[in-house]
């Protein structure tokens, strides 16, 4: 078993959920693959989500998610099996959405699938990912009128 591998690729995930929810879009994209494979399937957004290319996935989520856009994801419960340069992995996750000018909160939960590779840089990198939903929900602030959003580092 390479135990170096495993936390290489456990650092990789948490950095992909730290760059995106710090809305950091350049480590973000070196978490990339450059030809990676991302589907992304939410019922708030209305339809799967499909982007091809590390530059489609970090482009879509620097435009979709902007200062407007609070995130907050937490990845558990790691699956991972490594053979040689590839690997694969499940991950349960947890996430919240605030979206002021929409005036809604959105929270869910599914296991991330993704596939990993080490590029000729000797780093991984995610090749493919997507997610199944266990639940989505998504409430109107219009509520909760107590609702206040005391801090927000974009704001």
């Amino acid at each position: 078993m390479d135990l170096v591998a495993l936390e290489e690729i456990r650092q990789l995930k948490y950095r992909y959920f730290r760059a995106l929810d710090l809305k950091q879009w350049d480590e973000f994209a070196d978490t990339l693959a450059d030809d990676i494979v991302g589907r992304y399937g939410t019922h708030a957004m209305g339809e799967p989500l499909s982007f091809d290319g590390r530059e489609a996935v970090t482009t879509f989520m620097r435009d979709a998610l902007g200062p407007a856009i609070t995130t907050v994801h937490v990845a558990n419960h790691p699956q991972i099996d490594v053979d040689g340069d590839a690997a694969t992995g499940s991950w349960l996750f947890e996430d919240t959405v605030i979206a002021t000018e929409h005036r809604i909160v959105i929270k869910g939960a599914g296991y991330y699938n993704d596939s990993y590779r080490r590029d000729a840089d000797g780093r991984w990198r995610i090749a493919a990912t997507s997610y199944n939903r266990i639940y989505e929900s998504m409430q109107s602030l219009d509520d909760t009128p107590s609702f206040q959003f005391l801090t927000n580092m974009w704001a």
